[in-house]
């Protein structure tokens, strides 16, 4: 089809589930002469979001729910940074690489699946004080947090110093902040029982808000109330309707007029498009690139967009609606867009997406679970197996799934570990440190860049 000097390039944006499944397919649909393929991503590793409440918690290993970019990939090139900024006249990206260097990165075909950050809202605080759990970074260091309250707080003599650090606050009540909560909890109530005698496990208390007024609506009212009696069950406070007001380092108000005197605050309440969209300057659905049912961008030549930052058509339900940013999505319309790249790279049609949504788990830890697979209602053990099971049949390599299996038997067999290893040593860890939003370039920006 042509030299490796003319072949056309293929650069994907996003090393999540959309991206690099986009890129494995590829790597079997198409010969190296016919396109070089390029990912840009500022991690060396794919990260299995669904498990990520499990590494918070120390139930797995990190390793477990990263496999390597090269393990994944055997001939797609890898350039390790952040597109901040596209122009899509010019089909250059702006990137920027983990040590700083700014490059140009062109491209023939462009796959956009940047994926999404952490929703947050113009409250009072909230950027300087609040931790995320969308990155495995955040996630050790959100253990190495938690398990450092217990250490403070065992060692101080100030009993209103104590009752603050044993006071959690977890904001989100879906699948992340649920499970999120539910790991945590677990962990600091073993740890109490067994490696803190001084601490009253009394004081130890977590709270999830939510300004919806059910818990896990996604699941259905049922098995959402089944949810919410398990987590009332053990000690959890569950305020729905509710949210935060303002925050500072060591206490949140809330919107129902109550101040919960706390050093931890997790915000999981929801997710937004990469603010990379920004620099497109094309149309979106509440902040989410309009795509066409073939991963198409209106007015966009030679783009694809896909995954979390893509609000691509729901065809499975109809009525206008678009699919929801989950892993499930992602990685089937990583894999239908590169069916569709190697198709227009052949001179043949594009196909449309569609795909029914399999269900929703939710491991509560322990024997504990809600889940809904198929839409069959299951509770306690046996939606834990489906749960468990589910995930280890999606992960990606038999290396992570083998990891990850032996994690959960080796927690059960021997129980938790409380060790703090000091991630990141001084530093916040909130949300404004780990996800960089204010990175990004404009339009205008990258235009004016792409010129000079």
């Amino acid at each position: 089809m042509g030299t490796p000097n003319d072949r056309p390039s293929i650069v994907i944006v996003g090393g999540g589930f959309a991206g690099v499944e986009c890129a494995r397919r590829l790597e079997r649909r198409l010969r190296p002469e016919e396109a070089r393929i390029v990912l840009v991503s500022p991690a060396d590793y794919q990260l299995y979001l669904p498990l990520l409440p499990h590494v918070a918690a120390g139930v797995i290993t990190p390793q477990s729910v990263a496999p390597s970019l090269r393990r994944l990939l055997r001939r797609t090139d890898l350039v390790p940074g952040r597109v901040l900024g596209v122009d899509p006249g010019s089909r250059v990206c702006v990137v920027r690489t983990i040590n700083g260097r700014s490059l140009d990165l062109s491209y023939d075909h462009l796959v956009l699946s940047p994926g999404s950050v952490t929703r947050s809202f113009d409250i009072p605080g909230l950027p300087e004080q609040a931790r995320g759990m969308k990155t495995l970074a955040q996630a050790a260091f959100l253990r190495d947090h938690v398990i450092a309250q217990l250490d403070l707080a065992a060692a101080t003599l100030d009993e209103a110093e104590r009752a603050a650090r044993l006071q959690f606050v977890v904001v989100g009540g879906g699948y992340a902040g649920v499970e999120t909560l539910a790991g945590l909890q677990r962990l600091t109530a073993a740890a109490a029982r067994r490696y803190y005698p001084r601490l009253n496990t009394d004081l130890i208390r977590w709270h999830l808000l939510d300004v919806a007024p059910k818990l896990l609506p996604e699941l259905g009212e049922r098995l959402g109330a089944e949810a919410l009696r398990l987590l009332r069950e053990r000690g959890v406070h569950v305020s729905l309707g509710t949210t935060v007001q303002s925050v500072t380092p060591d206490s949140v108000s809330l919107t129902d007029g109550r101040t919960l005197a706390s050093r931890t605050l997790i915000w999981t309440a929801g997710v937004a498009a990469s603010p990379l969209i920004d620099s497109l300057g094309c149309e979106t659905v509440r902040g989410r690139i309009a795509a066409n049912p073939d991963f198409t961008v209106p007015g966009l030549d030679r783009v694809l967009a896909l995954g979390d930052a893509a609000a691509v058509p729901d065809l499975a339900r109809g009525d206008g609606a678009v699919c929801a940013p989950t892993a499930q999505h992602a990685a089937r319309q990583g894999r239908h867009a590169a069916e569709n790249l190697a198709a227009r790279l052949r001179g043949r049609p594009m196909t449309s997406y569609r795909h029914r949504d399999l269900g929703l788990v939710v491991d509560l830890g322990g024997r504990e679970a809600v889940s809904k697979p198929l839409g069959v209602q299951l509770t306690g053990f046996p939606a834990q197996l489906v749960a468990r099971g589910y995930h280890l049949a999606t992960l990606p390599t038999s290396a992570a799934r083998f990891r990850t299996g032996a994690n959960w038997l080796l927690n059960a067999a021997v129980g938790d570990d409380f060790v703090r290893i000091g991630f990141l040593g001084e530093h916040a860890g909130t949300l404004r440190e780990f996800e960089q939003t204010d990175a990004y370039l404009s339009p205008e920006e990258v235009r004016a860049r792409v010129r000079h």
